[in-house]
């Protein structure tokens, strides 16, 4: 990440080309100038990190118990879908196809969503059922309780 970029925020459509590449919005550039990696998300979306955080990512699956199911199954998901990548001169990153397929992108449609210490990559219509079920049940007071100061 380059020093000083700004954590990501907002959220963008775009469209993925027929190669699989989607440009990267101009305000998240310098957040993953450095590179990335890109893997499957939660809720069915893609995560894309910059290497930097990528690390810390790393360390934190490290340091899941091996003898527990869960976190192996977690570990699994999560880290055998991540890809190296970079942006290209037309400041475009590729998706592999098997990232397009878990996430529902190959309509060609993608909404570039920021999110702290992370990108994410959504189809469209999950990314709409996404945000409406946030609007439809909020989160539980206690979650927010020193959200807002």
């Amino acid at each position: 990440m380059g020093k000083g970029a700004p954590l990501p925020f907002g959220e963008y459509p775009y469209t993925i080309d027929d190669k699989g590449r989607v440009v990267i919005p101009p305000p998240f550039r310098e957040f993953v100038e450095d590179g990335m990696i890109l893997t499957r998300g939660m809720e069915g979306c893609l995560y894309v990190f910059p290497l930097a955080s990528w690390k810390r990512v790393e360390e934190q699956l490290e340091g899941l118990p091996l003898t527990d199911a869960e976190s192996r199954a977690f570990v699994r998901f999560f880290y055998s879908g991540a890809n190296k990548a970079r942006l290209d001169n037309q400041s475009r990153v590729s998706i592999p196809q098997t990232l397009r397929a878990f996430a529902g992108l190959d309509g060609g449609d993608v909404i570039v969503a920021g999110a702290p210490g992370r990108l994410e990559l959504w189809n469209p219509q999950r990314w709409d059922d996404a945000i409406s079920a946030v609007q439809a049940t909020p989160p539980k007071p206690d979650l927010l309780a020193n959200f807002v100061a």
